[in-house]
């Protein structure tokens, strides 16, 4: 798998609320993993999650993670 070409990736939430799920996530622009996630719900909050230092990759050499750790902020009320 050619990952240069991959538009997205897994956000893996290591804590916080949703600890355990994961969700796919558009790359930026310039092609990083997005810094922060803000991930609603349907009961009037959104949980904030800031970009750990864990990442997978497919294969060696490989320029884009398949996967980066998510750990919790704050959960937002709208």
């Amino acid at each position: 798998m050619d990952t240069s070409t991959t538009s997205s990736y897994t956000a893996m939430l290591v804590d916080g609320p949703l600890e355990g799920k994961t969700v796919a996530t558009a790359f930026l622009e310039s092609g990083d993993p997005r810094p922060r996630l803000e991930l609603n719900t349907d009961q009037g909050k959104h949980y904030v999650y800031s970009r750990a230092a864990g990442m997978e990759f497919a294969a060696p050499g490989d320029d884009r993670p398949t996967a980066v750790e998510y750990r919790f902020v704050e959960t937002v009320f709208d």
